[in-house]
């Protein structure tokens, strides 16, 4: 089992920087945690850099969709993953209330969209294309669906608007959303022993992709206005009759107040920027090595050091 005290190396690695760097404002840095393990375990990773710093830092679970609401409020400080498919609209109602705002872009490129493993294709070989799943409904059929395919979606405060698109492209498909992200892996899992068809929400970076290759579903492309303007897209009567992005980013968001209050923080905030491969590593040590997230931050910390700590020596 994985050691559960933070390591000894990352340990020291992370205090010799304290004296390196004066304390901010004595108040709690307030980071917000979702419900997937790569924002978890990154909340955690940039907390305990923060605290190396002389930071006190604070973590608090939050809904994924109210949370921008809360860093304009300044109720929490900054948000790190700010996924364009699943939170841009939330993110930009905020930005244009004020109180937040863009803190900068990570080096990855997301996406999020209906998802199959490979073993799928071999009984629906029309795939990825959405057409071709929709015509192979009758495979993704369960009890609770009845004669129509079952979608498992991702948890509902997701809001993918996976129902949305099933009506705008007239698909014979039930949206079922899974309770939790480890529900969508537990399907695959199952799905796996007997290469059963299976299509889930999915979404990169994401540790899945080591472990189960497999394809995103190919909608109609996705363009600007396709979700709020029913002209845009094939169905001239409907909204979300297109894919979400296939190269969205990954932002990180702050308080407004931050930089004023937290200003070496901050200053280190705004280098903060995470690959694919690193974020799918910080999901890995949760998911698959059953880290805790707190040790799984402390693990990460310990592997990469060329990586953060050039964000913390450059300084303010």
């Amino acid at each position: 089992m994985p050691n559960k005290a933070i390591l000894p190396a990352a340990a020291l690695a992370l205090a010799s920087m304290s004296a390196a760097h004066a304390a901010d404002s004595s108040d709690p840095i307030i980071i917000p945690t979702h419900n997937w393990s790569s924002q978890i375990v990154m909340s955690h990773v940039v907390g305990q850099i923060f605290e190396s710093m002389g930071n006190s830092v604070e973590y608090v679970s939050t809904d994924s969709q109210a949370v921008y609401e809360s860093v304009r409020l300044g109720d929490v400080t900054l948000e790190l993953e700010v996924w364009e498919g699943a939170f841009g609209p939330a993110f930009e109602a905020a930005l244009e209330k004020g109180g937040l705002h863009d803190a900068g872009d990570h080096n990855a490129v997301t996406r999020e969209d209906w998802w199959y493993p490979a073993w799928t294709k071999d009984a629906c070989p029309g795939l990825p294309d959405w057409q071709a799943l929709n015509d192979c409904a009758e495979l993704f059929a369960t009890p609770e669906t009845g004669d129509k395919g079952r979608f498992l979606g991702g948890p509902v405060d997701w809001l993918k608007h996976d129902q949305e698109r099933v009506e705008a492209l007239g698909m014979d498909f039930v949206v079922v959303n899974a309770g939790s992200a480890s529900a969508l892996w537990a399907e695959v899992a199952a799905a796996e022993r007997d290469k059963r068809p299976v299509v889930i929400f999915n979404w990169t970076p994401n540790f899945v992709e080591a472990l189960y290759p497999g394809e995103f579903v190919e909608f109609p492309e996705y363009v600007e206005g396709c979700k709020d303007d029913p002209s845009v897209g094939p169905n001239p009567n409907a909204t979300y009759d297109c894919g979400n992005p296939a190269n969205g980013y990954l932002k990180k968001a702050a308080w407004d107040g931050m930089p004023d209050k937290w200003p070496n923080a901050y200053a280190v905030l705004q280098k903060i920027s995470f690959t694919n491969p690193q974020i799918a590593e910080m999901a890995k040590l949760v998911d698959i090595d059953e880290f805790e997230p707190e040790d799984a931050a402390a693990e990460w910390l310990e592997q990469n050091e060329d990586v953060w700590k050039p964000w913390v020596e450059g300084g303010a």
